[in-house]
């Protein structure tokens, strides 16, 4: 997975993948990160490392931060493309060792077949500090600004599966 697309900053766009976890009501998960000293709540995502297909990344990435593995949740949909997103200036060249400019993502709609029990964010890298399952349209004004345009989109993409 290259990160050949430049955005303003004229930095290449970390690949990264996404995922949109879904509980039998229709819940979304989320996380509030543990690195940040405001509440600042994000859906699990991640790099995809070189070799590894967006969707092999978002499962990855999933078992990493939630604890949750693949046979717990049903794929149900992808973003029909990347979502991407620009670093505001204070943090450019201060995250990912200053090599990217922003995130190109991919994100996936899973459904969470398990019981919450099964999460568990306590895990040997820690991303989050507490979890929640929120309504989609609640889930946007807890995110860090630069992030909220892209948390927009993919849940308007995948609108049907959350109604």
């Amino acid at each position: 997975m290259s990160a050949d697309l430049l955005g303003p900053s004229g930095l290449p766009y970390r690949p990264c993948a996404g995922v949109v976890l879904i509980n039998p009501v229709g819940l979304v998960f989320a996380g509030q990160r543990i690195d940040n000293p405001g509440p600042a709540w994000q859906m699990p995502q991640g790099g995809i490392d070189r070799g590894e297909s967006p969707r092999e990344a978002a499962l990855r990435e999933l078992v990493e931060e939630t604890g949750v593995t693949p046979d717990l949740v049903d794929v149900l949909a992808e973003t029909p493309g990347w979502v991407t997103y620009d670093l505001p200036p204070e943090l450019l060249g201060k995250v990912w060792k200053g090599r990217y400019g922003g995130q190109k993502q991919k994100w996936f709609a899973m459904r969470f077949l398990g019981e919450d029990s099964a999460v568990r964010i306590a895990t040997e890298h820690p991303e989050f500090e507490r979890w929640q399952w929120m309504r989609a349209a609640d889930l946007i004004d807890g995110i860090v600004p630069f992030k909220r345009d892209v948390y927009a989109r993919v849940l308007s993409d995948f609108r049907e599966i959350l109604a």
